[in-house]
């Protein structure tokens, strides 16, 4: 029986809501009809049954009450006609006459629109009755005229009169049944109207009950899976991407279920592929910084290392091999380092492995010391030791490391982590393969930190200074120029070398402010000097960082157009291995720095690795042989043929040529005899400011 239920349920659909709901609707829609129709039909046949009452039966009894009236008018004017004379009587028989007409018309029309069987044996009774009044009505008026009108008088008292009166009282009877029946057809009438309202009230009750019925079952039906489909979906806003919506006896709602699950399944999937995403390095598959701190961070223990450590040169290899390459490295690194990790032996807990940014990889070691990570670092270092195999290319890997421990007080994930940057750092600047973190590195990080503020304030506060160098002809020994050089004289620490703050100046970004600042004062400078020393130039050094900034050329016009000096005057100085990182785009911006009107000067050349090819295309004038070429070059055969190769060329270029850091006398000497154009260093004249500068200045010679 429950499998011929379910079959008859699936044919009829009736699992699915829309279809109950049409059923519902259905079968309220049939009952409110019903009970709409029913009243409209009984306002129709009230209206037949008045329509047949006016038409017939009330006709029926104008016609009775009619029958009456004449009959009675009849009898009046045959009583008149027993006590008026002849001449009288005579115009009123015609009258009687067509009044009798009058009455069997009215009979007839009776006998013709009659139904009732009783009526019709009574209208039968007042036919009899009227022929015999009739009849002795025409006796009687004969009588009168033949006999006179005492003989009729007595024949009416005696036949005619109780004819009359028979005939009236049968007419009554008539029309008392005429009436009775008028009445018992309204009571009729009544009684179904009665009978209507009781069956509308009937079909109105069973509609609200059923409608009721209907809505408890939908609503049970529907409201109830609703119920179990919002649980479900709190369960999933709540991360719980394995609940399942079970299934529903009612088709809409378990679709909605089926989808339900499916969008679990599908952010389940999603939630997967975001958190390995989010946690995990998609090129090595290793956890990354942010799993790395979630996991560890807040279980800060004794004796924990950190080893972090970075593949060297991998910038070179992305720019020579291509980043494909770079990333086969990095892969290839991050192989070996799970090996290393996998066959980790000893009692403490596996090192835990993870990959943070560019080539850097950590390495988190629980219950440790110095030793074991030293042991780790030697194992890795080994399994660097083949170079990696890219396609055609074979590539020798190296890498930098920075290592970290707590002591006996623990210290967060954090503060580890940033101690072991800091000993990288450390190794990377001393050119070292490694370094272990220590309190002094801890405070050169803050010096910098600190430095940093400080020098944003210095280019504010005036603290910098431009020293000049001056620059000789070997020829004349006349001075036709000078270098310009920062120096820092802090109010707190006093002089800052140059070699400590403008290589972290570089590295931080605001090595730009520094040349624009040492560009100002060198423009201020030569527009004072232009009444007393026209002739006199001043080079002021540009870093790697301007080179790429393709608004320098726009910033020195702006700072000449202020000052309103002319461009000949300024010299800029840029490093061989400046121009040579980005070659195209430093060689553009250099050809935009020569139509501006300056002169440009390769400095250190010798120490970088710029080819013939591009040093042709560079639109220099100068080109300035680096001190460790000079450096007693008077007892160095070799380099002297070295430094008159590069002299030979340079002029062959078409390029005047000047070599820096002469101390000696026999250098200078040496270099004049080389063909050297121009020399700069202490032999000369150390950097000069203030009153030491306007001294020099001073002695200078006036043509």
């Amino acid at each position: 029986m429950p499998d011929s239920l379910d079959r008859l349920t699936h044919f009829l659909r009736l699992r699915r809501i829309g279809v109950r709901l049409a059923l519902s609707y259905g079968l309220l829609l049939v009952l409110f009809s019903i009970v709409l129709l029913l009243p409209i039909s009984q306002i129709r046949k009230m209206t037949a049954l008045s329509e047949k009452f006016a038409r017939k039966e009330v006709q029926s009894l104008l016609y009775v009450q009619e029958l009456s009236v004449s009959t009675e008018n009849v009898g009046r004017a045959l009583l008149q006609f027993l006590t008026v004379p002849y001449e009288q009587r005579v115009p009123e028989y015609t009258i009687v006459d067509e009044k009798n007409r009058q009455i069997d018309r009215l009979i007839t029309a009776l006998e013709a629109s009659l139904s009732d069987d009783e009526q019709l044996k009574s209208l039968k009774i007042l036919k009899e009755k009227r022929s015999i009044y009739n009849k002795y009505y025409l006796d009687t008026v004969n009588q009168l005229e033949e006999e006179g009108q005492d003989a009729a008088k007595a024949s009416f008292i005696k036949q005619v009169k109780p004819a009359l009166d028979a005939l009236l009282d049968q007419s009554k009877t008539f029309l008392k049944r005429e009436q009775e029946l008028i009445v018992a057809h309204q009571a009729e009438a009544q009684r179904e109207l009665e009978q209507t309202g009781m069956l509308v009230a009937v079909l109105s009750v069973l509609g609200v009950i059923m409608a009721a019925i209907l809505a408890w079952l939908t609503t049970r039906s529907v409201v109830k899976p609703l119920a179990r489909l919002e649980a479900s979906a709190l369960q999933i806003a709540r991360g719980d991407y394995q609940t399942r919506f079970s299934p529903s006896k009612t088709e809409e709602v378990a679709r909605v279920g089926e989808a339900l699950n499916t969008m679990a399944e599908a952010i389940g999937i999603r939630e997967q592929t975001v958190e390995r995403l989010a946690y995990y390095d998609s090129l090595t598959g290793l956890p990354n910084r942010t799993l790395l701190l979630k996991t560890h961070e807040g279980k800060g223990l004794p004796h924990q290392g950190f080893i972090l450590m970075d593949l060297a040169r991998l910038k070179v290899i992305n720019e020579t091999l291509g980043f494909d390459t770079g990333d086969s490295v990095i892969s290839d690194i991050a192989l070996r380092l799970r090996k290393v990790i996998d066959n980790h032996t000893g009692h403490a807990a596996k090192p835990w492995l993870a990959r943070l940014a560019g080539g850097a990889f950590a390495v988190l070691c629980e219950n440790s010391s110095k030793v074991s990570i030293e042991e780790l670092h030697h194992r890795i270092d080994a399994a660097m030791a083949a170079p990696v195999k890219c396609g055609s290319h074979s590539v020798d890997v190296s890498m930098v490391y920075g290592f970290a421990i707590t002591a006996a007080t623990p210290l967060p994930l954090m503060t580890l982590i940033r101690n072991a940057e800091v000993a990288l750092y450390a190794a990377k600047r001393s050119t070292n393969a490694s370094a272990w973190y220590t309190d002094a590195q801890e405070a050169s990080r803050l010096t910098h930190l600190s430095l940093l503020s400080d020098l944003r304030s210095a280019v504010r506060k005036s603290e910098l200074q431009m020293w000049l160098q001056p620059k000789l002809s070997l020829a004349t020994g006349k001075a036709y120029g000078f270098e310009a050089l920062v120096r820092w004289q802090h109010p707190v620490r006093g002089f800052i070398s140059p070699a400590e703050f403008v290589p972290f100046a570089e590295r931080t970004g605001y090595i730009g402010m520094l040349t624009m600042w040492m560009l100002e004062q060198a423009i201020v400078t030569l527009k004072n000097w232009q009444n007393n020393y026209p002739d006199q130039t001043i080079a002021v050094n540009v870093s790697t960082h301007d080179l790429r900034d393709a608004s320098f050329p726009d910033q020195i016009t702006a700072l000449l157009r202020q000052y309103e000096l002319s461009p000949n005057m300024l010299k800029l100085e840029i490093t061989e291995s400046g121009i040579m990182e980005d070659p195209g785009t430093t060689i553009e911006l250099l050809n935009r720095l020569r139509a501006i009107g300056l002169d440009l000067s390769i400095d250190d050349f010798g120490t970088g690795y710029s080819s013939l090819s591009y040093l042709q295309r560079l639109p220099v004038s100068e080109l300035k042989i680096d001190r460790s070429f000079v450096t007693d070059i008077d007892k160095l055969p070799a380099t002297q043929g070295l430094v008159k190769a590069i002299i030979e060329m340079g002029h062959g270029l078409g390029l005047s040529v000047i070599a820096e850091g002469i101390e000696t006398a026999a250098e200078r000497e040496s270099l004049r005899l080389l063909g050297c154009d121009s020399m700069q260093g202490y032999f000369a004249s150390k950097p000069l400011y203030g009153d030491g500068l306007q001294k020099w200045l001073s002695s200078l010679p006036t043509d």
